[in-house]
Parts: structure tokens; C-alpha cells; sequence
């Protein structure tokens, strides 16, 4: 059972890898299918340097797994369950964003 620091640290986790739209990409990428990094730097559109840097605090947040394939890397989500929590959140926010409630949001950039 995890405790309430735990429950925090999985979800602050998990919120730092969304932070960042690249990482976003990946992990949307990911959930299609595992990858490699050449073929994700490519399909993403950015350099393998810029790829290898995100791949490492998606692996350090526990998200994504390097899985060794002769003598390439292949990538991939840690937990199918992951590919369905992107879904949820993604369907969930969805969901807030067109019934919004604050009449000032569009003034005030919040919400």
C-alpha cells in the first residue's frame, strides 16, 4: 500500500514528465508503439541529442523503458496502463476545457 508521500511523489513525477510538450510527444508516440530513437527523432522532427535528453527523464520518472534489442535500444511505455492513463487524462481534460465555468477565463488566461 502507498502511502500519502508516495501517492505524492508518483503523481509529481508523472506531472513533471507532462510538463514539457516534447515529452508529451513521446509518450503519445510511445503509446502507439515502442519505438527507436532514430525513428522517434525523426518522427517527432527533432535531433537525437534533444530525443536522448527527454528519453532520460521519461526513463528517470519511471514512464519509459530502454529495451536492448541486438545492438539498438528500443523504447517503450513502462505500463500499458500508462497508454491508458494518457488516453483518461487526455479525454478528461478535454472534457473540463469545453464546459468551462469561469466566465473570465478567456481575460484572465486562467482555467
Amino acid at each position: 500500500m502507498l502511502t500519502l508521500a508516495a501517492d505524492i511523489e508518483v503523481l509529481a513525477r508523472f506531472g513533471r514528465a507532462l510538463a514539457d510538450p516534447i515529452r508529451c510527444r513521446i509518450l503519445l508516440a510511445l503509446r502507439q508503439a515502442p519505438a527507436h530513437p532514430a525513428d522517434l527523432a525523426d518522427t517527432l522532427e527533432i535531433s537525437r541529442t534533444r530525443l536522448s535528453n527527454h528519453l532520460a527523464c521519461l526513463r528517470d520518472c519511471g514512464l519509459v523503458v530502454a529495451v536492448p534489442v541486438g545492438r539498438r535500444t528500443r523504447y517503450e511505455l513502462a505500463d500499458d496502463r500508462l497508454g491508458h492513463a494518457l488516453d483518461d487524462l487526455r479525454v478528461a481534460v478535454l472534457a473540463v476545457e469545453a464546459d468551462k465555468t469561469c466566465v473570465e477565463a478567456d481575460e484572465k488566461g486562467c482555467c
